[in-house]
């Protein structure tokens, strides 16, 4: 999943594809890199980040998304507004990414619903100005599954067929470093606690500048330069199942997990089933 920010404040690389045309040719050069679905988001959701209205999301993001998916791409859009995620799928949006698991908006489930549309629900306990206050846990790794298995469950009862969920454990979000490392650590736990498709999304966060701070200034790594720990990370959550990871450098992450999934078949029991197959959009 290549990312395209349609945002002027967005942590790595905010502003550089705020122009429509600029976002679109972004998009459509992910694409020639590898990215199988592009993940369109006019909100950022950095830490402390301040919402745009409604009317500024649509702006940004509708002309990128129809444009896109006029180009045949698979498009993702990433909200947390049901207008917007409505809009997005009269544009051509093959898939809805809701960082809040639906819980920012109580019309997105039913839409979804409606829609018929796939969706990804992620572990989330409140808006960026304040999430990083809700990072409290007793053990990271079952408290984000019972929390996402919630938001499953929310979402079948609101009439989405579970075929069409995927979840994502929501790195960064509401959590320190050491929940991220730990979640990353125990990955299979989840994919196999959840029985869902699993997107990974760690790009370029802080955890991972932390921890390849300068060791003369103690200063993180610079969002540009996390590109090489993204793709480990990224090798490290396909060989323990993920089923996609969403990323700023398609070309040399799509490299590492094919090589990685290629070696899965060497070392994969012979009657291991295969990933699950998303109806709806056919993704």
């Amino acid at each position: 999943m290549g990312i395209v920010n349609v945002t002027p404040d967005s942590f790595s690389d905010g502003g550089r594809w705020f122009d429509p045309d600029r976002a679109v040719a972004h998009g459509l050069a992910l694409l020639e890199e590898g990215a199988d679905i592009l993940d369109v988001g006019g909100e950022s959701t950095r830490p402390g980040a301040t919402r745009p209205p409604v009317e500024e999301e649509l702006r940004r993001v509708l002309p990128v998304v129809r444009a896109l998916a006029a180009a045949g791409a698979k498009v993702s859009v990433d909200t947390m507004r049901a207008e917007v995620a409505a809009r997005a799928v009269e544009a051509g949006a093959a898939l809805v990414n809701d960082v809040s698991g639906g819980l920012a908006d109580p019309a997105m489930l039913p839409l979804m619903a409606r829609a018929g549309t796939p969706c990804v629900l992620m572990h989330w306990r409140g808006h960026s100005a304040g999430m990083q206050a809700h990072a409290v846990y007793d053990d990271v790794v079952t408290d984000v599954v019972d929390e996402l298995r919630a938001r499953v469950e929310a979402a079948v009862d609101a009439g989405i067929p579970p075929d069409c969920l995927v979840v994502d454990p929501g790195l960064g979000f509401a959590k320190h470093a050491e929940h991220n490392w730990r979640l990353l650590g125990r990955l299979r736990e989840v994919t196999a606690a959840l029985g869902r498709p699993v997107l990974v999304g760690a790009a370029r966060k802080a955890f991972l500048g932390h921890l390849l701070r300068d060791p003369q200034t103690g200063r993180p790594r610079p969002a540009h330069l996390r590109d090489a720990a993204t793709s480990a990370v990224s090798v490290l959550a396909a060989a323990q199942g993920a089923w996609c990871v969403r990323v700023h450098d398609v070309a040399s992450t799509a490299d590492a997990v094919r090589v990685t999934a290629r070696w899965g078949l060497e070392n994969a029991p012979e009657s291991a089933a295969g990933a699950p197959v998303l109806r709806g959009a056919q993704l």
